[in-house]
């Protein structure tokens, strides 16, 4: 288990690289974290575990972010296992309170479809349309080769369609700790 406290790679001038790993284009991370996990049921549980933990850990709320963890390590189990290699979870929260989920599998050709089409009712295929739903954001970033990287990200305090109406994830503590790094 890998966690980072630092501001992340800086390069000249104290800039972050852009690139980086860990670094949004331009956003500094105040947190980080990072775990390997084996491409298995239980390997995506751990996950969905280590993250409500490290949420915790944070003083943040474990939803819906557990849940996007949950979605996005069992793809990473089911459509992104490779026979002998694990997935990365990892978390962080930018200076801005903004918290980023990644999976990383080493099934770069297999990419998520944003889309489900209309085939009628099923038993599986909704995962990517409940992390639409709850996430602010989410893509797909290739690379390094073999691996892909599926991500989420959740906005501090802003109510959106993840909340009921009159309620809001409180995320603004989230902005006002990541300043305290």
């Amino acid at each position: 288990m890998k966690q980072q406290s630092q501001r992340g790679p800086q390069g000249p001038q104290g800039q972050p690289r852009q690139g980086s790993r860990g670094a949004v284009a331009g956003q500094v991370r105040a947190r980080q974290f990072a775990v390997p996990l084996s491409a298995t049921r239980r390997g995506a549980r751990l996950a969905r575990l280590l993250a409500a933990e490290q949420l915790h850990a944070w003083g943040l709320p474990p939803d819906p972010a557990r849940l996007i963890v949950a979605e996005l390590a069992a793809n990473a189990v089911l459509h992104g296992r490779v026979s002998g290699r694990g997935f990365r979870l990892g978390l962080s929260v930018s200076l801005q309170g903004v918290l980023r989920i990644e999976v990383t599998d080493t099934r770069g050709d297999a990419l998520p479809v944003r889309e489900r089409a209309a085939a009628g009712p099923a038993e599986s295929g909704y995962g990517l349309v409940l992390v639409e739903e709850l996430a602010d954001r989410w893509g797909v970033r290739g690379g390094p080769p073999p691996c892909k990287t599926v991500w989420a990200e959740l906005d501090p305090g802003r109510p959106g369609p993840r909340h009921p109406p009159g309620r809001r994830a409180d995320w603004t503590s989230a902005k006002a700790w990541a300043g305290r790094a």
